[in-house]
């Protein structure tokens, strides 16, 4: 599987790319004080996994609206 997820950092919202979430995750935690996983999507390919993070970063519209369901 290949996941998007959203962390809720001291910095704000991050957005990132994995094919191992709970790895990447603690990877996350120990380079920041606090990052908490708000959300993530799952996806059978690389390709629509790497599409629809590049979306969530260059698009401002997809973030808006997930940020919105999110309350970030």
């Amino acid at each position: 599987m290949y996941y998007v997820y959203v962390l809720k950092t001291n910095e704000g919202p991050y957005i990132g790319y994995s094919t191992d979430l709970k790895h990447r995750i603690g990877q996350h935690k120990r380079a920041r004080q606090k990052a908490d996983l708000v959300y993530y999507e799952a996806y059978l390919t690389d390709e629509l996994a790497r599409q629809r993070e590049l979306q969530l970063k260059q698009y401002g519209g997809s973030w808006r609206l997930l940020r919105k369901r999110l309350l970030l």
